[in-house]
């Protein structure tokens, strides 16, 4: 019972890490096929968020944002929103680790790719300097291969399609009979 119990914890230390590592993040669900913006705020008065909120609200750049497959993901005080719905607190702090940020001043701004690589990344005092142009310069430099990424396709099973009545070498099928009820065994 000791050697059990000793092989299911040793399982458990080496297998507890590699089963975290697939934390569900919500930039799974965009790899190939958008763009995910993360702002990282102390709150929803930031400068920098502000600024950004701001530029993405103009018609243009939201006709920009859309062709470019931009989601604007944002964590202000600790509470996420993707395209401004409300994230769970999970996904939230599955984002956040995902990024691998560590420690560091806020605010933070990250553009990553299609392929999911971080293709953009600022923080803390320059982070004020970033507009939404220089966002867009930077998706427009990406190489032609990333900005025609598409998200995998699964494989469809084909489903063949019954003759119809009356079809040229068709044979309507015979009616199945039914089964034979199963026999009581006698007590």
């Amino acid at each position: 019972m000791l050697i059990r119990s000793l092989t299911l914890t040793t399982l458990l230390a080496f297998a507890g890490p590699l089963l975290a590592a697939e934390d569900g993040s919500p930039l799974d669900n965009d790899k190939g096929r958008s763009r995910p913006l993360i702002v990282i705020a102390s709150s929803t008065v930031d400068p920098v968020w502000v600024s950004l909120k701001k530029a993405m609200d103009d018609p243009a750049n939201k006709d920009g944002v859309k062709q470019r497959n931009i989601r604007v993901y944002t964590v202000l005080n600790m509470f996420g929103q993707l395209d401004g719905k409300d994230l769970g607190q999970q996904d939230t702090m599955a984002l956040i680790r995902s990024l691998k940020l560590g420690a560091g001043a806020f605010p933070k701004v990250i553009l990553v790719g299609k392929d999911g690589e971080k293709k953009f990344e600022s923080s803390g005092d320059e982070s004020k300097s970033v507009d939404l142009k220089k966002i867009f310069d930077t998706i427009d430099a990406l190489p032609a291969a990333e900005k025609e990424a598409a998200p995998p396709t699964v494989a469809t099973p084909v489903v063949a399609e019954p003759a119809a009545k009356g079809a040229k070498g068709a044979k309507p099928g015979k009616p199945a009979k039914p089964a034979k009820p199963p026999e009581m065994p006698d007590d």
